[in-house]
């Protein structure tokens, strides 16, 4: 009987020492926070000063996990899940979209008309064909990068997918909070993406960080506003786009 509970109890504390290393793995990943402005010039406007409360949306911010540090795996993350995006009422939603490398993102045409969705610049390049409402197409990111996405037909319409080889990342909200959950202990290079502000000031913007449970937050990320959300661009001929015939008829899509 004594042996039994000897046994019993080798076994208990064994287990109480090998359940935690899951577990511990687990409790050590916490959330890393950041707060997102965007500064704009001091003779701005009220109404400019909206639109930069409004703007502190879509900011994406990651980070890569740095060297041989034992308590992170860098591995290549699983490829996101469900990503689609819109095109209704000839808008992209959402506007902004983040995916890992290797996600399928789906293109639904929920218009009562035509679409021909494109992407010619950086990141991954493709061209989707003129397809009808109610149908749908899909893409493959494969690539890590920024991928901007117009419409051949609708020159208004435009979208972002951010392409990362890292699972730690997040979007900013409307009041500009960034939430990255899971992430563990370690080193990381910290990266920021916004539309409106340049590759050269983003890229200086790079640092590297170190998260633990005690440092979590990243601070406030203050970005300054240097272009508009929706610059000119060409038709994926490389062409202005031209406006549709004034006539009784119209071009599919409008």
């Amino acid at each position: 009987m004594r042996r039994n509970v000897l046994m019993c109890g080798v076994a208990g504390v064994l287990a109480l020492f090998a359940a935690p290393l899951s577990s511990v793995t687990a409790a050590q990943q916490s959330p890393v926070t950041a707060q997102v402005q965007l500064v704009m010039k001091s003779a701005a406007k009220p109404a400019a000063a909206r639109d930069a409360a409004a703007s502190r949306a879509d900011v994406v911010v990651w980070l890569e996990p740095l060297g041989a540090d034992d308590r992170v795996t860098p591995s290549v993350p699983s490829p996101s899940a469900n990503a689609q995006i819109i095109q209704h009422d000839k808008t992209f939603v959402p506007h902004v979209t983040v995916v890992t490398t290797g996600t399928v993102v789906q293109f639904p045409n929920k218009d009562p008309f035509f679409h021909n969705v494109f992407s010619l610049f950086e990141g991954k390049r493709f061209d989707l064909g003129l397809y009808e409402a109610g149908s749908s197409r899909t893409v493959a990111f494969n690539r890590a990068g920024i991928s901007y996405i117009f419409c051949n037909i609708h020159p208004e319409m435009s979208a972002v997918v951010v392409t990362l080889k890292t699972p730690y990342y997040a979007i900013s909200d409307r009041k500009g909070m960034v939430t990255i959950p899971n992430v563990p202990p370690g080193r990381y290079q910290m990266q920021i993406w916004h539309e409106q502000v340049l590759p050269e000031t983003l890229s200086n913007l790079t640092r590297t960080v170190s998260i633990s449970v005690q440092t979590s937050s990243l601070g406030v990320l203050r970005l300054p506003k240097q272009r508009n959300l929706s610059p000119l661009h060409k038709n994926k001929y490389g062409q202005d786009y031209t406006a549709p015939p004034k006539t009784g008829y119209s071009r599919p899509g409008y």
